[in-house]
């Protein structure tokens, strides 16, 4: 099973957008992919989840966790083949496993959580919640975006992962964004 789990090998930038809901990670990952003519992976566990309301008005059960990982992984390492020196993703296991351990009393599979160590990224955005909150089928904590946004920050943090918050306006957060990003690039290419 943790194969299937695994993130393969690729030369490109990856840069997760992170952070609780409603923070403006699908926005901003679509208009990233679109302004440095690159791809972007949706988030897998927002349209298995609508899915599974839609068809059976249930909610995310542990059970689901694995499948939503499997999802989430084989997007990216699909769309990580294909990526133009940058892949923006909408979420990933990490995001996955602090979900999962908030809402089931600290638990998460464990082969989430291997594979989250084995796994490399280049720069995790993490949203703020400065943002209007909007309501939608799946989404539940609207009173709680500030102790969210700190269980987020904490995750990376303990994951020693490198990071940059965004706040603003969207417009705002694009252009920080864009800028940080740029500098990514020409990290990588010895500029």
């Amino acid at each position: 099973m943790e194969e299937t789990l695994k993130q393969q090998p690729s030369t490109c930038l990856k840069i997760v957008l992170f952070g609780p809901e409603s923070t403006g990670k699908t926005t901003l990952a679509k208009q990233l992919a679109i302004y440095f003519n690159t791809l972007w992976v949706p988030e897998f566990m927002r349209g298995y989840l609508q899915k599974k309301w839609d068809e059976k008005g249930e909610k995310c059960e542990i059970i689901d966790l694995i499948p939503i990982a499997e999802g989430q992984m084989k997007a990216e390492n699909e769309a990580a083949k294909k990526a133009n020196k940058v892949l923006f993703l909408d979420t990933n296991l990490l995001e996955i496993k602090t979900y999962s351990e908030f809402y089931y009393n600290g638990f998460c599979p464990p082969e989430i959580d291997t594979c989250i160590n084995e796994s490399k990224y280049s720069l995790y955005f993490l949203t703020g919640i400065d943002v209007p909150w909007e309501i939608d089928d799946l989404r539940d904590r609207p009173d709680e975006r500030e102790k969210m946004f700190c269980i987020f920050e904490t995750q990376l943090t303990n994951y020693n992962l490198r990071y940059e918050v965004l706040t603003g306006s969207k417009s705002q957060r694009f252009d920080s964004a864009v800028k940080i990003i740029q500098e990514l690039i020409k990290e990588k290419n010895g500029c």
